[in-house]
């Protein structure tokens, strides 16, 4: 009942994930982080068994640290996707797979601006835009209408938040709440959330 939506455009990324944390029938949080830092210019968003999900992405964030203190520098984000993908591989052809689905997004300095999809299965695409959830069954085609690789900051922003608003109108699940970052050259920068509340006020005012 998660959502994450991902979106690459020609100079940076932006990644959003729902905050809400349910239980069978229940909400516990609406204010859990899933998209996780992995290093100064790469996050990983999560979603899947709360155990599972908060293991593996510690589990690969330590590894990749590891890594750059070892050699001296960090993975690409290519890199990093292809390790997180053979991991997956590797548990789920053990009795312990974990039950994730990612989406990883990271700034190359040569290539540029990455994102990657990931799922439990260990297929691993790189993607222009991708979800995860229910909520990408909406929020994909309103992807596919409307995104343009030349967009700017602004113009990203407002797209991610039609997609947000997509999903609180079709979707069942009540996701209110979405964390939203950006990722460029300069590193990883914290945007304003997207929520109902803020949706609701700017719907308003334009009425």
């Amino acid at each position: 009942m998660e959502c994450l939506i991902g979106i690459r455009f020609n100079d940076f990324l932006l990644i959003a994930a729902d905050m809400t944390t349910a239980q069978s029938i229940m909400v516990i949080k609406t204010d859990e982080k899933k998209i996780h830092k992995i290093s100064e210019k790469l996050v990983m968003a999560v979603s899947g068994e709360q155990g599972d999900a908060t293991q593996f992405s510690e589990y690969i964030g330590k590894n990749i640290q590891l890594y750059k203190m070892r050699n001296g520098y960090e993975l690409s984000p290519k890199a990093a996707a292809t390790f997180t993908r053979r991991k997956l591989a590797d548990y789920l052809r053990s009795r312990t797979p974990y039950f994730v689905n990612l989406l990883m997004a990271g700034y190359d300095e040569e290539t540029g601006p990455e994102l990657y999809f990931i799922d439990y299965l260990a297929s691993c695409v790189k993607a222009d835009y991708a979800c995860h959830g229910y909520g990408g069954f909406f929020s994909l085609t309103i992807l596919d209408r409307h995104h343009r690789l030349d967009m700017n900051e602004n113009e990203a922003y407002t797209l991610l938040k039609k997609c947000v608003a997509e999903v609180h109108k079709r979707l069942i699940v009540n996701l209110p709440n979405f964390k939203v970052q950006k990722i460029t050259k300069d590193g990883i920068i914290e945007l304003p959330p997207i929520t109902a509340q803020n949706l609701a006020v700017e719907k308003a005012a334009k009425a």
